[in-house]
C-alpha cells in the first residue's frame, strides 16, 4: 500500500516489456473494433440493401396480381396483422417503403404500398441475411484475437531483444562503477562502422567508448601517483639520513617528524598503487585471530582495549590482515576518542571508538583519499588502504556509527572450514 492508502502497483508493471505491451494490446484492440465496426456496417447495409430491393421486387408483383385480380402471391397479403405500424401508415398515404421486422418470432423483411386505401404487403424471409451479419461478426471477433495475439508475440519478441540489450548495458555499467573497467558490452552492431546503428547500439558504444576513456585515464594517473612516490623514495631516504646527523634540537626534532610523515606518505601511495593496479597475490596461511588482534595492538604503542569474545581460526594473508587492522585502530585514536576497543567475534573483529563517528560522506561512498572531515591530521589514505587491503584478502569491511555515539569498522574474514579426511 501508498502513503495514501492506495494499492501499489507490481514492480513488473514499470518494465519497458509490459508497457510495451499493454500499449501494442491497446492500439490492436482499438485498430480490430474500428475495422471490425467499418466491415460490419458496410456488410449489414449491403445485406440489408440487398434484401430490401427483394421485398420491393415481390412487391411490384404482388401489386400487378392483385390489379389484375388473380390471387396474391405466397407470402403476401392485404393488412397483415405482423405488419408495423409506421409501415402501414406509410402505405396508407399512398408511399410504398420496407422495414425489418419479425413475422412469427422469424425476422423478416416488410415491403408495403397502397391498395384501395388499405396496405398491400409482402415478407421476404431475413434469418439468412441475420446470419450472414452474425457470422461476419463471430469471425471479425476471432480474426481480431488471432490477430492481436500474434502482434503481442511478434512485439513480445521484438521488444525483449531491445530490453535484453539494455539490461546488459546497464549490467556493464555497474561494473564498471564497481571498479570493473575492463568491463565492455561489445555490441556486434558498433564493430563495423558502416553498420546501421539503432539507439541502442548506439548508447552501448558510448558507454564502452567512456569506459576505454576512463580507464586510460585512471591508468595514467595511478602511473603518475606511483612513479611520483616511486622517485620520492630516494630523495626522502637522503633526507632522512641527513636529519639524523642534525644536532639535537627542537629544530632537527621537527625536520625529522616531517621527513618521517613524508616518507609515510610516500610508502601509503605506492601501497595505494599496487592495490589500484589489481595485481596483488596473497600467502594465505591458518592463524588464530584473537593473539594476531592483541600483537597488532601492541605493535601500535596505543591504549586500545582488546575483548575477544570467540577466538576463531583464519585463513588469510597475515601482513594484509595487519595492515588493516593497525589502520583501523591507528585511525580511531587520530580522529575518535578514547577508549577504543577492538573486538573480537569469531571472524568479525570490531574496531570501535567515542568519538564523533565517520562523516556522513564516509558512510554513503566510503573513505576517499586525501579527504578528512574530523579535524585531525591526516591524508585519508589510512582507511583506503584498509579498504583495498581487506578486498584483496576477501574479508567485508564496514562503516558504520555506533547508535550510542562514536565510530564503529566491522571487518568479517571469511570463515575458515578444516578439512576432515572421513
Amino acid at each position: 500500500m501508498t502513503a495514501r492508502g492506495r494499492p501499489r502497483l507490481p514492480a513488473w508493471t514499470a518494465t519497458l516489456t509490459w508497457k510495451s505491451a499493454v500499449f501494442i494490446t491497446v492500439m490492436c484492440c482499438a485498430l480490430a473494433a474500428l475495422l471490425g465496426a467499418l466491415v460490419h456496417a458496410s456488410v449489414s447495409r449491403q445485406t440489408e440493401d440487398d434484401f430490401r430491393e427483394r421485398a420491393l421486387t415481390r412487391l411490384t408483383t404482388a401489386s400487378r396480381a392483385y390489379e389484375a385480380g388473380d390471387p396474391l402471391p405466397r407470402a403476401a397479403g392485404i393488412d397483415p396483422e405482423d405488419l408495423p405500424d409506421e409501415l402501414r401508415a406509410l402505405a396508407l398515404n399512398g408511399e410504398r417503403g420496407t422495414m425489418a421486422g419479425e413475422y412469427r418470432d422469424r425476422p423478416v423483411m416488410w415491403a408495403a404500398g397502397p391498395a384501395d386505401g388499405r396496405a398491400l404487403a409482402v415478407r421476404v424471409d431475413y434469418s439468412t441475411g441475420t446470419e450472414i451479419i452474425d457470422g461476419l461478426d463471430r469471425s471479425i471477433v476471432g480474426s481480431s484475437v488471432l490477430a492481436i495475439g500474434a502482434t503481442l508475440l511478434v512485439g513480445a519478441f521484438a521488444v525483449t531483444r531491445v530490453t535484453r540489450r539494455l539490461h546488459l548495458t546497464a549490467q556493464v555499467a555497474r561494473r564498471i562503477s564497481a571498479g570493473d573497467l575492463d568491463a565492455r558490452v561489445d555490441d556486434p552492431r558498433t564493430k563495423v562502422p558502416g553498420r546501421p546503428q539503432d539507439e541502442v547500439a548506439t548508447v552501448s558504444g558510448a558507454l564502452d567508448t567512456m569506459a576505454s576513456s576512463l580507464q586510460r585515464k585512471l591508468q595514467t594517473e595511478q602511473r603518475f601517483t606511483a612513479d611520483v612516490a616511486h622517485e620520492l623514495r630516494t630523495p626522502l631516504t637522503g633526507l632522512s639520513a641527513a636529519a639524523e646527523l642534525l644536532p639535537e634540537g627542537r629544530p632537527s626534532e621537527l625536520v625529522r617528524d616531517r621527513v618521517k610523515a613524508m616518507r609515510g606518505l610516500t610508502e601509503d601511495l605506492l601501497e595505494i598503487s599496487r592495490l589500484d593496479a589489481r595485481n596483488e597475490t596473497v600467502d594465505l596461511a591458518t592463524h588464530d585471530l584473537g593473539p594476531l588482534a592483541r600483537g597488532v595492538v601492541r605493535a601500535s604503542g596505543t591504549e586500545t582495549e582488546v575483548r575477544v569474545l570467540r577466538d576463531a581460526m583464519v585463513e588469510t594473508d597475515r601482513r594484509r590482515l595487519e595492515r588493516v587492522l593497525g589502520n583501523l585502530v591507528a585511525n580511531a585514536h587520530r580522529h575518535g576518542a578514547p577508549p577504543v576497543v577492538l573486538t573480537v567475534d569469531g571472524p568479525v573483529v570490531t574496531v570501535r571508538d567515542h568519538g564523533a563517528g565517520y562523516p556522513e560522506y564516509l558512510l554513503a561512498s566510503g573513505p576517499q583519499r586525501f579527504r578528512t572531515e574530523s579535524g585531525g591530521k591526516g591524508h585519508g589514505l589510512g582507511l583506503t588502504i584498509a579498504a583495498g587491503q581487506a578486498e584483496v584478502i576477501g574479508a567485508e569491511l564496514v562503516f558504520g556509527n555506533a547508535p550510542d555515539g562514536g565510530a564503529e569498522a566491522r571487518l568479517t574474514l571469511p570463515k575458515y572450514v578444516p578439512f576432515t579426511d572421513p
